[in-house]
């Protein structure tokens, strides 16, 4: 019940998905179907939007930051992947709709990371993409999650 409250909660954020593009325009249907064929994902994240709750009101804090995500063995008939991390592979759940795929990871500790690939170039053919984590800790740990995040990059689409 909580992953359809989050994912019109995500969609809120990034805008409602647009109906797929027409015919004539075919840079933009050339990408709506590059994304969802695509099999593997390299993404590197470089902003960081961090939750923060200071005497109870939230907050939020922006820097700089150097993450990388890699998503291999996509299959979007199926909704699944393997997110690749330094804590070894992990299967999710995968739904490419509009000219976007979102790509979400529960953990059995409770944590939830999404990742939302728009099919809108950035750069040398990469595509805008948001990464969220949703954890939270009594204890920051440098390296680790400790309250929920949000990191803004792109994806390369990979063999």
């Amino acid at each position: 019940m909580l992953i359809p409250v989050f994912l019109s909660s995500l969609l809120t954020l990034l805008g409602s998905p647009a109906p797929p593009p027409a015919a004539g325009q075919a840079s933009s249907l050339a990408l709506y179907q590059r994304l969802a064929k695509a099999t593997g994902l390299t993404c590197t994240f470089s902003q960081l939007v961090t939750a923060t709750w200071t005497a109870g009101v939230a907050g939020a804090k922006v820097a700089p930051a150097q993450v990388k995500v890699t998503f291999s063995n996509i299959n979007t008939d199926e909704g699944s992947a393997e997110a690749d991390s330094r804590f070894g592979g992990a299967p999710i759940i995968v739904k490419a709709v509009n000219g976007y795929m979102h790509l979400m990871q529960m953990y059995g500790a409770g944590p939830l990371y999404t990742t939302t690939v728009i099919a809108k170039e950035t750069t040398r053919g990469r595509l805008r993409a948001v990464h969220t984590r949703h954890e939270h800790a009594d204890v920051t740990l440098p390296g680790f999650t400790s309250n929920p995040e949000m990191y803004l990059g792109d994806c390369a689409i990979v063999p």
